[in-house]
């Protein structure tokens, strides 16, 4: 059944003014001038474009990038793994295996960052072990580093890749693993040549579920990374609140925003070319 087409126009105005406006005018922001005091000058141009990509800003930004490809091929890496067992699991446990990855939504992002910094911090219950057990570290190595950092990134964004992952597998006929094995097909054919074209449209769902938001995060690198890994979330909202520079952060948030919207179509394209292959 179709919507009336006039029931179509409240969504489509909420679009509008809560998400298209605000959009544009942080793209005119982007081209003003930032002034005395943090002040906007509406002098347009694209300085704030240009000095984005200079030395210290491509840098953060390459960071970034890093970061959110490793954080996503990790979760696909898990996420497979994962979706694979609960999908081939016993019906009963199914549930269980799906509330136990929804549980932590449950519980604000933050809470669950600081209960990670309290979990390897100073006096937490790793160090306490390791110093009974009778191992010498540094108590500050554990806390405020990069691999902290992709651990909360990964621990944070893996259901988003995990639940795509097993809707494909609970659709998916494991019979046709049984065949391709009974005509000879070792473990990594039936994997890439059987099952792999059966999971790709999850996969690419999945890759932008984590990709998108793992670019632009901002508050996991701050807690668990500390001042010295900034990435282009945090450079964003420092250029908002600290410098006070509005248009800079305007450029900012819009190369990243045509980044996330470079990665989806690229997702989408190759989607499309995959079906049409099919």
């Amino acid at each position: 059944m179709r919507l009336a087409p006039r029931l179509l126009v409240a969504p489509f105005l909420w679009f509008a003014f809560f998400v298209l406006i605000p959009l544009i005018i942080v793209m005119i922001v982007s081209l003003a001038q930032r002034g005395p005091y943090g002040i906007i000058q509406w002098t347009f141009g694209l300085q704030n474009y240009f000095n984005a990509f200079n030395l210290r800003y491509s840098g953060i930004l390459v960071e970034s990038l890093k970061l959110a490809s490793v954080t996503s091929l990790i979760c696909l890496a898990l996420g497979v793994l994962i979706a694979w067992a609960m999908a081939t699991a016993d019906a009963r446990l199914r549930s269980f295996y799906v509330m136990a990855l929804a549980l932590p939504f449950l519980t604000n992002l933050i809470i669950r960052i600081y209960a990670i910094r309290l979990f390897v911090g100073v006096d937490g219950p790793l160090q306490m072990t390791l110093s009974h057990l009778g191992i010498n570290f540094d108590p500050y190595a554990f806390t405020q580093n990069k691999v902290l950092v992709l651990y909360g990134m990964v621990t944070t964004y893996l259901p988003f890749m995990v639940f795509p992952l097993y809707g494909a597998f609970e659709k998916f006929d494991f019979n046709l693993v049984e065949a391709a094995q009974d005509l000879g097909a070792n473990s990594l054919q039936v994997f890439f040549k059987v099952l792999l074209p059966n999971l790709k449209t999850a996969m690419g769902t999945g890759l932008i579920l984590v990709f998108v938001p793992a670019l632009g995060e901002y508050v996991i690198p701050d807690l668990l990374g500390g001042a010295k890994n900034m990435l282009l979330g945090n450079l964003i909202t420092e250029q908002f609140l600290k410098s006070r520079d509005w248009p800079m952060g305007s450029a900012l948030s819009v190369i990243l925003m045509a980044i996330l919207l470079m990665f989806s179509a690229l997702v989408v394209l190759l989607r499309k070319r995959t079906k049409h292959g099919a």
